[in-house]
């Protein structure tokens, strides 16, 4: 999907929000070549299957709590949580609860912009 590049405010309306799996919706908030900011909805019992990419990944618990995998390793993160994923490390969460995470990548996820 092609989404504007954000420069300066993002104001959520502004960014269209896209189905991925099913119970999960994606709206990319804000990139450039090297950055992009995303937020994941998740309802509840929604899968984020284990994968790998090529991009870091930091994220943060906005909303909600989820059973995190890294690198086999799984810890239960709530609101306020986050993580970190180094390039081509597995990993994948399970919504708790209805949630929110926000994940930023680098470089820029091009396969999300197509």
């Amino acid at each position: 999907m092609l989404t504007k590049q954000a420069s300066g405010f993002i104001k959520q309306e502004d960014f269209p929000v896209e189905e991925v799996d099913p119970g999960i919706t994606r709206q990319i908030l804000g990139h450039d070549p090297h950055l992009m900011m995303v937020r994941l909805c998740f309802k509840k019992g929604a899968i984020g299957y284990v994968h790998t990419h090529p991009h870091r990944q930091v994220a943060i618990v906005e909303k909600g709590s989820f059973e995190v995998q890294i690198d086999g390793e799984k810890k239960v993160l709530r609101a306020g949580d986050g993580y970190f994923i180094p390039p081509n490390v597995p990993h994948g969460a399970v919504a708790l609860e209805d949630g929110v995470l926000i994940d930023v990548f680098t470089p820029c996820r091009e396969d999300f912009l197509k």
